[in-house]
């Protein structure tokens, strides 16, 4: 389920329960068959939390683990002395990763804040962009913490708020095609963690910017890696899309119309 352009109802007046989840879902499923080859950028921002991996793991778990990419490379990190779990929300996310990698990992269909997993299970919890789908941080962090072994690690990447800042500019007037969704500060992760009982956390802030030739290309990556839903005003117009160009237009840098992302990088210990 993982992902970078984020096009849904807002986080914090998100419909909650068992239709919020089926959206996400539906939306990432239908993005699956090509997701992995437009996730470009997940890939470049995934490198922070493969270089804090330790030497050794038994049990791990890989939370939105999306088409399975980072599963699988986790299975080729710690061997076959290693059980590696791949969860995700959307089941056409699984299909594909289950075709594309096979029997590499265990692959699961859960919710982060409801995990499928027995107590004190896992020695490494590894999510690259998911948990800023997830409405209760504080039920997230609190499942982390349960299926966590004592002496364990978590290692996660969310985004903070800033992240997609020109998108929203760009569609401030009429609404955004769907609402951004409502980043959460590293203050809230942090209370949200020590909540949930973790003893120590790092948390690593940075700013990643790519670029787009134009309002098209940044619509397609939202729309193309699944992280757009159904939007409850209708379909935008003509008027509607060159009205956001103009607006967008004004940010443009010479690399081309830019995109930013606030990166939390989070390692937390049992």
């Amino acid at each position: 389920m993982s992902a970078l352009p984020l096009a849904i109802p807002a986080a914090r007046n998100a419909p909650r329960g068992d239709d919020w989840q089926a959206r996400v879902a539906r939306a990432f499923s239908r993005a699956a068959p090509h997701y992995a080859e437009r996730a470009v950028a997940q890939r470049i921002m995934a490198e922070p939390l493969l270089s804090r991996l330790p030497a050794r793991a038994e049990r791990v778990l890989d939370l939105g683990c999306g088409p399975g990419e980072m599963t699988a490379s986790l299975a080729g990190r710690f061997g076959a002395g290693c059980t590696v779990i791949g969860l995700d929300l959307a089941p056409g996310m699984l299909e594909v990763a289950r075709h594309t990698h096979g029997d590499a990992a265990r692959w699961l269909c859960g919710d982060a804040a409801a995990l499928p997993l027995g107590e004190a299970s896992q020695d490494l919890v590894v999510s690259n962009l998911a948990i800023q789908w997830c409405p209760d941080l504080d039920a997230v962090m609190a499942e982390l913490r349960r299926v966590l072994r004592p002496g364990g690690r978590v290692l996660v990447n969310t985004l903070g708020p800033g992240t997609l800042a020109e998108v929203g500019q760009a569609w401030s007037r009429p609404d955004p095609p769907a609402g951004l969704l409502a980043f959460r500060d590293a203050a809230c992760h942090r209370r949200a963690a020590r909540a949930a009982g973790f003893h120590s956390l790092d948390c690593q802030e940075r700013a990643l910017r790519f670029h787009y030739p134009d309002l098209a290309a940044v619509m397609a990556s939202i729309k193309g890696i699944g992280a757009q839903t159904s939007r409850p005003g209708g379909r935008l117009t003509r008027a509607d899309l060159a009205r956001a160009a103009r607006r967008y237009e004004i940010q443009r840098e010479p690399e081309g119309l830019p995109v930013t992302y606030r990166l939390l990088t989070l390692e937390l210990y049992a």
